[in-house]
């Protein structure tokens, strides 16, 4: 457990196991503890370093922050992360919006990647109604700002996800700080974020895009293979829905690890 000092924050990392080098990058809530229980799975064939993204939990904020440049820099303090630890090139898994900061690593660092595994980015811009649903997100936030966390999370979670998410979702361990910081920062400017294609073009062989099996029909789902097709690239299919990594860790951390084989990785 160790903090790297990065332009405008420190973050705490921890590092696990031993092998070639996976990092995971978390969505909401912004913290390595999501990634807890697959760990100890990925943690016997990998060195996995987990982290809380700048701004949540352990990962202080020290500095003047640029929130018009948020996904650039999330992606950097990736990239700063892998090269301070000498973990690179890597195998980077990015859950939700985790996800889109994987695929912005992979677009600006390439150098740093081994092989990417976006896990049901919500990439609006490639979904027919990808406005419809920045609209939502927007309704989510005013919800936050007028009734509080509770109610907008509700609504967030029951539109967005399958019900097999549902219940894990409503008892999960609150941290109040790091909701409000997720409402202001990222839900309503991630999901809509410009996908750098052109930059991704050269590297989409390093890219396996993941769904989870339950998520069918729901909006991350959709979106991730809606970039499967742009990237032509096939998804992969784990067990779960959009938090499988927890609900079901043990058999998706096999299903990961068997893809990584099966691809030599």
């Amino acid at each position: 457990m160790s903090t790297l000092e990065v332009p405008g924050a420190r973050l705490y990392h921890e590092i696990h196991g031993s092998g070639p080098g996976m990092v995971l990058i978390t969505g909401a809530p912004g913290v390595a503890e999501v990634y807890r229980a697959l760990i100890s799975h990925l943690a016997t064939q990998y060195t996995v370093v987990i982290y809380d993204r700048r701004g949540f939990s352990r990962s202080h904020l020290d500095g003047p922050q640029d929130y018009a440049r948020r996904l650039e820099t999330d992606a950097d303090d990736v990239r700063r992360l892998i090269e301070h630890l000498r973990a690179g090139p890597a195998i980077v898994f990015g859950a939700s919006s985790g996800g889109t900061v994987a695929l912005e690593l992979l677009a600006r660092h390439p150098a740093v990647v081994r092989t990417l595994i976006p896990y049901e980015p919500p990439t609006l811009r490639l979904l027919p109604d990808g406005d419809t649903w920045a609209g939502f997100f927007s309704e989510v936030y005013d919800l936050y700002r007028r009734e509080g966390i509770d109610s907008a999370m509700k609504a967030f979670r029951e539109r967005t996800f399958a019900p097999s998410d549902h219940q894990h979702m409503a008892r999960a361990p609150r941290n109040d700080a790091n909701a409000a910081y997720w409402f202001e920062h990222e839900l309503r400017q991630y999901p809509p974020a410009a996908l750098g294609l052109a930059a991704l073009a050269p590297h989409t062989d390093r890219v396996i895009p993941a769904v989870g099996g339950q998520s069918r029909g729901h909006l991350c789902y959709e979106a991730t293979m809606e970039l499967s097709r742009h990237l032509a690239r096939e998804a992969i299919e784990l067990p779960g829905g959009h938090i499988g990594f927890i609900t079901d860790a043990p058999a998706f951390a096999a299903e990961l690890m068997r893809t990584l084989t099966h691809a030599a990785l």
